[in-house]
C-alpha cells in the first residue's frame, strides 16, 4: 500500500509540475531519456546482473521496437496505433532475442559479448539498407504519443515485472547460473532454458524503450542504435550495481543529471563526464548499491530512528 502511494504521489507531482510549465521542454526531454534508460539499464541487469550473461546487444533489441513502433504509428497515427506498435516492436525484439538466445547462450564471458555485439551489429545494417526504413537518412516526422503517463506506465510496469520475476522461483534459477553455473546444471537446473528466458525478457523491455523512444524524439536513424549505445547502458548497470535494481535506476538518474549539467561545458563535457566515471568506480567499485536494494523499510528505519533520538533530547 505504501508504494502504491508513493507512486501516485511521484505521478502527480511530476504531472503538475509539467501542467504548470515547471518542467520545460528541455526538462522532459531530460525526464524521457532518464526513463528509457531506467527501461534499459533494468532489463539488461536482469541478463547481466542477475544472470550472469555478458551482453553487449542491447542497442540491436531497443532498434527493433523503435523501428517496429514508428512504421507502425506512421501509417496508424492513432493512440490505439502507438499502443499496437508498443506491443509488436517488443514482441519483435523478444522473438529476435529468443532466436539469437538459443545458440548464442552456449558461449560464456567474452565469448558471449562478441557473439551478442555481431548479432546487434547485424540488426543495424539491415536497417541501414532497408527500403521500408528509409537507410542511412532514417524515419522522419514519426506522430509523438510518449507522454508522462505513457513513460510513468511503462517504466514502472517493467520495473515491477522484473523485479517480480526474480523474486519468483525462476529468478532464483537465474541467480544461481550467476553463482554457479556448474553446481546449478549438477541440482538438475535447465540453464540454457532459463538464459534464453532472462535474455527474451531483457530484450522485450528493451523493444519497449526503444518505442518509447521512436514516439517521442520522432526521428530514427540506424547509427543512434550502434556498439557505443550498448555501451552506455552497460555502464549503467555497473555503475549502479550488478544485480540491483535500485542500483540500476539511481544510476540512470545520476548519469543523466551529470550529462544535463555539463551541458554547460560543451568543448570539455565528455572529458569531465569520463573522469566522473572514474572517480565514482574508483571510489565504489562494486557500484553505488553493490547487490543491495533499497526498500521503504530503509526509510521508516531512517524516521524511527531520528524519533529516538528527538526522545532521548
Amino acid at each position: 500500500m505504501k508504494k502504491l502511494i508513493g507512486l501516485g504521489l511521484t505521478y502527480a507531482i511530476v504531472q503538475i509540475l509539467i501542467m504548470t510549465n515547471a518542467i520545460t521542454g528541455y526538462l522532459q526531454a531530460t525526464l524521457v531519456t532518464i526513463c528509457i534508460n531506467i527501461i534499459l539499464a533494468v532489463s539488461l541487469n536482469l541478463i547481466t546482473g542477475f544472470t550472469g550473461q555478458f551482453s553487449l546487444g542491447h542497442a540491436g533489441f531497443m532498434s527493433i521496437g523503435a523501428y517496429v513502433c514508428a512504421l507502425i504509428t506512421m501509417r496508424v497515427p492513432t493512440v490505439y496505433g502507438f499502443i499496437l506498435g508498443v506491443l509488436l516492436g517488443a514482441l519483435a525484439a523478444a522473438l529476435v532475442g529468443c532466436l539469437v538466445g538459443l545458440p548464442t547462450l552456449r558461449l560464456r564471458g567474452d565469448y558471449l559479448a562478441i557473439a551478442t555485439l555481431g548479432m546487434s551489429e547485424i540488426i543495424r545494417i539491415i536497417f541501414l539498407n532497408m527500403e521500408i526504413t528509409n537507410g542511412a537518412a532514417g524515419l522522419n516526422g514519426i506522430p509523438q504519443f510518449v507522454n508522462w503517463t505513457w513513460l510513468f506506465t511503462f517504466t514502472v510496469g517493467t520495473v515491477l515485472v522484473i523485479s517480480n520475476f526474480i523474486k519468483s522461483a525462476h529468478g532464483r534459477a537465474c541467480i544461481s547460473i550467476r553463482e554457479d553455473e556448474i553446481a546449478a546444471e549438477a541440482m538438475g537446473i535447465n540453464t540454457i532454458k532459463y538464459k534464453v528466458v532472462s535474455f527474451t525478457i531483457g530484450a522485450f523491455c528493451a523493444g519497449i524503450a526503444g518505442a518509447l523512444y521512436a514516439s517521442y524524439f520522432y526521428f530514427l536513424k540506424p547509427d543512434l542504435f550502434g556498439f557505443l549505445k550498448s555501451v552506455d547502458v552497460l555502464v549503467i548497470v555497473v555503475l549502479g550495481g550488478l544485480g540491483s535494481i535500485s542500483g540500476s535506476i539511481l544510476a540512470a538518474i545520476l548519469l543523466a543529471l551529470i550529462s544535463s549539467y555539463l551541458q554547460s561545458f560543451p568543448e570539455i563535457r565528455m572529458i569531465l563526464y569520463s573522469l566522473t566515471l572514474i572517480a565514482i568506480m574508483i571510489f565504489r567499485p562494486q557500484g553505488l548499491m553493490g547487490s543491495k536494494e533499497i526498500s521503504l523499510s530503509v526509510f521508516s528505519k531512517w524516521a524511527s530512528g531520528l524519533k529516538s533520538k528527538r526522545g532521548r533530547v
